[in-house]
C-alpha cells in the first residue's frame, strides 16, 4: 500500500471517531442543560403548584 492511501484511511479514521465523540459529547452536556432548566423552572414555583403536579403525576 502506498503511504497516501495509508494516511488517507487514518485521517478518514480519526475524523470519524472526533466525529462521533463530539456528537455524544454535545447531546450529554444539552441533557444536563435541560435538566439544569427544569430543576430551576421546579424550584421557582410555589408550593401549591408543586404539589398539583405531584398529585397528577401519582394517578
Amino acid at each position: 500500500m502506498d503511504a497516501t492511501l495509508i494516511s488517507l484511511i487514518v485521517a478518514f479514521g480519526f475524523g470519524l471517531v472526533s466525529f462521533l465523540l463530539t456528537r455524544w459529547w454535545s447531546r450529554r452536556s444539552q441533557q444536563k442543560k435541560t435538566e439544569r432548566e427544569r430543576a430551576a423552572t421546579a424550584a421557582s414555583q410555589s408550593r401549591q403548584v408543586r404539589r398539583a403536579r405531584e398529585r397528577r403525576r401519582h394517578r
